[in-house]
């Protein structure tokens, strides 16, 4: 069953969606009820989709700086394969 909606959004942001709508040949409605659905499904995604042993070991391991992972890994495993 479809309902209307109501949006108040950038008229800026109105023109290029709809323009964006326009090359791509589909409307407004689908544009955004295809975002809602997706929104909806990667939340599902993020909660359900690792095992309980994944959830168990997460947040296990404490990075000084999350942003530069590969620099963990590096010292992990020259740690692990240069006993000096």
């Amino acid at each position: 069953m479809n309902s209307k909606l109501t949006l108040k959004l950038d008229k800026k942001i109105i023109d290029q969606a709809k323009l964006f709508a326009k090359i791509n040949n589909t409307s407004l409605s689908f544009l955004v009820e295809t975002f809602f659905e997706r929104l909806i499904e990667k939340e599902k995604d993020e909660h359900f989709s690792l095992s309980p042993t994944v959830m168990e070991l997460a947040g296990v391991l404490n990075m000084k700086n999350e942003s530069d992972p590969d620099v963990y890994k590096e010292q992990y495993l020259l740690e692990k394969y240069l006993h000096e």
